[in-house]
């Protein structure tokens, strides 16, 4: 394991704070992610509620919650980079909000249109403020055509920007939401507009980088056009004061134990710098 420092971890808070998305000068290692990919063909292979498919389809777009029975996972959560990280930006001790790895199958994967993370987790979960962040690992090479997210880097210093498209149906049914056409999302318009105010960016790049995302960060992702899957690991920790107030979704959604989480070392995820 190498050694971090407290300059490293401010220049990152600093980024954060100005963009809303910030990338870490280190990375796991190809062992470590090989371990991390191994563990995800045992939960899709697994099956069970967790598990999400492409509307219409058997490839499998997002698996839920497997740091509750994936040992590799539940280690890889308590990782002390990724808690120093996230404890950093956030300024308070925390804990898993959601776990999640979205996938673009090759070929299959469908887009994600834009949106704000806290505009879903407002409105399923009561959410109370966006004081968390998602820390990002991405388990394939992830280029140009693999359906990379799109970011509009301080789009989050306008705040939250409202609940988007809500469509009338089951509120109960959870998955609605994890489809190529959820709920919550931002007119497209509306998205060309902040661009033109802010730009955007794609966050490319190897597996096992470590990138950070505010949740009031607009972004997005295209189709996988390409022979090459993406597969993004996402762990969203929250401040253990701001728990949601009606966490109604299934706990593989939404992690109702917000006591703070206690780093643990595991030599199978060390770091290298990028």
């Amino acid at each position: 394991m190498i050694e971090t420092d407290d300059g490293h971890l401010a220049e990152l808070i600093a980024e954060y704070e100005e963009n809303g998305w910030c990338r870490s000068p280190f990375r796991f290692t190809d062992p470590a992610v090989n371990v991390l990919r191994g563990s995800l063909d045992a939960v899709c292979r697994r099956g069970g509620p967790e598990v999400v498919h492409e509307k219409g389809s058997t490839a499998v777009r997002a698996v839920h919650g497997c740091h509750e029975f994936e040992e590799a996972y539940a280690m890889l959560v308590r990782h002390p980079y990724l808690l120093a990280l996230a404890e950093a930006l956030t300024g308070t001790p925390v804990y898993v909000y959601q776990f999640k790895v979205n996938l673009k199958q090759a070929r299959e994967g469908q887009a994600w249109p834009w949106h704000q993370d806290f505009a879903f987790w407002n409105a399923e979960d009561g959410l109370p403020t966006p004081a968390a962040v998602t820390l990002a690992v991405p388990l394939d090479d992830v280029h140009e055509n693999n359906g990379p997210l799109n970011l509009i880097p301080g789009s989050h210093r306008l705040g939250y920007l409202g609940p988007g498209k809500v469509t009338p149906g089951d509120r109960s049914d959870w998955r609605r939401n994890f489809d190529a056409d959820p709920e919550h999302t931002m007119e497209a318009d509306r998205a060309r507009e902040l661009i033109d105010s802010f730009g955007s960016t794609r966050a490319t790049g190897r597996a096992g980088t470590i990138q950070a995302f505010h949740p009031n960060i607009v972004h997005s992702s295209s189709d996988n056009a390409s022979p090459d899957r993406r597969a993004l690991l996402m762990v969203s920790y929250n401040s253990v004061d701001n728990a949601p107030l009606h966490p109604t979704r299934p706990e593989f959604l939404v992690g109702r134990n917000t006591d703070q989480l206690k780093p643990r070392c595991d030599e199978r995820f060390p770091l290298e710098a990028v």
